[in-house]
């Protein structure tokens, strides 16, 4: 199966229980066949948890959430060692995030021993119980939310966590015929189980294809141009490290593939930058106080940097 047609059947697939958000359901494929983890910031009640699981489901992966709370301890996300007194043997019990793709709700109200496990099983693709290492199934997404209205409650998430997450997507309110036909559709009971449309095989073939997709050294010349504006841009206290061009790459294979391409071109890169970059940026306090954001600073760099032909 190609990019373009196994997109276009994901999507219409989950349209069987998502209203609209192909954005979404896009970004979180891109990040699938990147091998990277997405953050998603939105208020309550925007379909987050339902995404997430009706994209499990439609490429037949196994799903687990976790809701994170401030008592979660590491144990409760990856496992414990424990001794089952019927056989007099210790035994490991696995814990959720031993799942294809695994939904973090509100990961900011986690303490940061319990953010820390999840790093390392983000980081490496496999968690550690007393000592003894367990290799996570493959493929391995981390879906993480938080909420933005939030304040009280809740730890910053360390930038280097941050810097993990691949992409970093907004949800907020559906407009208005999205959400009369949501309404409609939850009224006529319009909602239906969705199945898988893809093998596990042939989505790691998928994943193995994104990774031949070729970059021309414009291409990269171009990416690195947007990652060292981000360092010398006066209204940030730091700008993008290394690792966000090779997310930003990396992400860009994708979204070409997703298009029917087997090579990038600089639409793709322009498609994925805001996403990579607005979770990697901190405004310096002066410039945050007169309203700027992150997006405008992106969005005036990609405007200001020549795009290769």
């Amino acid at each position: 199966m190609e990019g373009k047609n196994f997109m276009e059947r994901l999507k219409k697939e989950m349209s069987k229980a998502v209203v609209g958000k192909e954005d979404v359901i896009e970004l979180l494929t891109i990040a699938l066949l990147s091998e990277g983890h997405v953050l998603i910031e939105g208020i309550p009640g925007v379909a987050k948890t339902t995404i997430a699981k009706a994209f499990a489901n439609a490429i037949g992966l196994s799903f687990s959430r976790i809701q994170l709370t401030p008592d979660l301890l590491p144990a409760d996300i990856i496992g414990v060692f424990y001794y089952d007194q019927k056989t007099g043997e210790w035994k490991t019990k696995k814990g959720p995030i031993f799942a294809n793709i695994v939904l973090a709700d509100e990961i900011n109200r986690a303490q940061p021993k319990t953010q820390s496990a999840l790093l390392e099983a983000m980081q490496e693709g496999q968690v550690t119980i007393e000592g003894q290492t367990f290799v996570l199934p493959k493929p391995f997404l981390v879906i993480a939310t938080m909420n933005p209205l939030e304040h009280e409650g809740v730890y910053t998430l360390p930038e280097a966590q941050l810097d993990r997450f691949l992409l970093k997507i907004e949800i907020g309110y559906p407009d208005k015929n999205e959400e009369m036909l949501l309404l409609k559709r939850k009224s006529l009971g319009e909602f239906y189980d969705v199945n898988p449309i893809i093998t596990h095989e042939n989505l790691m073939k998928l994943i193995q294809d994104v990774k031949k997709v070729k970059a021309s050294d414009a291409v990269l010349e171009y990416i690195y141009a947007i990652i060292s504006r981000t360092r010398s841009d006066e209204r940030l206290l730091f700008g993008a490290s290394p690792r966000a061009g090779e997310h930003m790459l990396y992400a860009a294979k994708a979204a070409a593939f997703l298009d029917g391409r087997d090579y990038i071109i600089p639409d793709d890169v322009k498609k994925v930058a805001p996403h990579v970059l607005s979770h990697r940026m901190i405004l310096k306090a002066e410039y945050e106080l007169e309203g700027v954001k992150t997006s405008d600073v992106i969005k005036d760099i990609l405007e200001e940097i020549e795009v290769p032909v």
